[in-house]
């Protein structure tokens, strides 16, 4: 008769294998779960610039607000923008030298973020991915707001 040790050993022979298997599908679950809660914040981030450019081409439209005004309030709804990626252009070109010339001569106002990039947080993985640049371009329609807070 075989001793006990060795009938113990012979009932092992496949555990490794489970083992391993279940391992894997939970690691590989992991890294998915990883990827696709990384994907969602990219996605809000791609969101939330394309909100910012809307806000400051509105806040141009309507309040009599100086590009630092509509730099610092884009900035403040995406706290990872930089104020020097984003840009303020009126057209006529030079419409905008007063408040009063800005309310008579400007037609519309373009906002525009370019070079934005997103570092992930993947532990062990820096990447950085670089968003599509943003513009809005909104018409000068109802310049009589002078203070928009």
């Amino acid at each position: 008769m075989k001793p006990f040790l060795m009938r113990y050993r012979q009932r092992q022979g496949g555990s490794t294998a489970v083992e391993f298997a279940l391992v894997s599908a939970f690691g590989g679950l992991f890294v998915a779960l990883l990827g696709a809660m990384e994907l969602g914040r990219v996605l809000f981030y791609l969101n939330t610039a394309n909100e910012a450019t809307r806000l400051g081409a509105r806040i141009a439209v309507v309040c009599d607000a100086n590009d630092s005004t509509i730099k610092s309030r884009m900035t403040n709804l995406l706290p990872l923008l930089q104020p020097e990626k984003i840009s303020v252009s009126y057209s006529p070109g030079g419409c905008a030298s007063s408040v009063e010339n800005a309310r008579n001569t400007c037609q519309s106002v373009t906002v525009a973020i370019t070079g934005l990039q997103i570092d992930t947080v993947i532990p062990f993985v820096p990447f950085s991915v670089t968003m599509p640049s943003f513009s809005t371009t909104l018409s000068r329609e109802a310049m009589n707001s002078a203070n928009c807070t």
